[in-house]
């Protein structure tokens, strides 16, 4: 195994188990009950365990894209679900959240399967413009603010339904974060 694919592997493993908690997180967001749903994390360890299994032996990187792709899909159409029925008021943050990550996921891609042409023609450009146009630079630096609007969007869809108040409120007018108040008492 070379070193190149080893750093693979520790860039795109942990990718597949985050994105099974995030599925977790939004098929349990609607339950009063603090209770583990043990069929559901099952399946999502299982799905964790047989794809990290499959990726180690076979060493393909699209079979990793897919199997990623199909978590982020089931993510998306939940999400989608909440903001369309449950809580219309967070399109925003839903849809943000969204195509922040799939700008991401876009660059992530075009970099996987466009590496040695973009690395030629960044060696012609100037080095400042060489390092923007580093897409998996990108990726993770999109991703991550999609993950945390995602994660934002978790949160208060999970303290509104506990009748909590929660607030976006921005940081130096630019970095949302969510304040909860306690519900009122009657």
């Amino acid at each position: 195994m070379t070193l190149k694919y080893e750093m693979q592997l520790l860039d795109e493993l942990p990718m597949i188990y985050t994105c099974c908690v995030f599925v977790y997180c939004l098929y349990e967001c609607f339950k009063y009950k603090n209770t583990v749903n043990y069929p559901l994390l099952c399946i999502l360890i299982g799905y964790s365990f047989v794809v990290s299994i499959i990726y180690l032996k076979l060493k393909e990187p699209i079979f990793h894209q897919i199997m990623y792709g199909t978590l982020v899909s089931v993510v998306v159409m939940r999400s989608v679900y909440i903001v369309l029925w449950v809580y219309p008021w967070l399109r925003g943050l839903g849809y943000t959240s969204l195509t922040v990550f799939l700008m991401g996921f876009f660059l992530w891609n075009v970099d996987n399967i466009f590496c040695d042409k973009l690395r030629a023609v960044r060696d012609k450009m100037p080095p400042v413009v060489g390092a923007v146009t580093q897409f998996h630079a990108w990726w993770h630096i999109l991703t991550g603010l999609g993950s945390y609007l995602h994660i934002l969007l978790s949160l208060y869809t999970r303290t509104l339904f506990l009748k909590y108040r929660p607030k976006v409120k921005f940081i130096f007018g630019i970095w949302p974060v969510l304040l909860v108040e306690p519900p009122k008492k009657h």
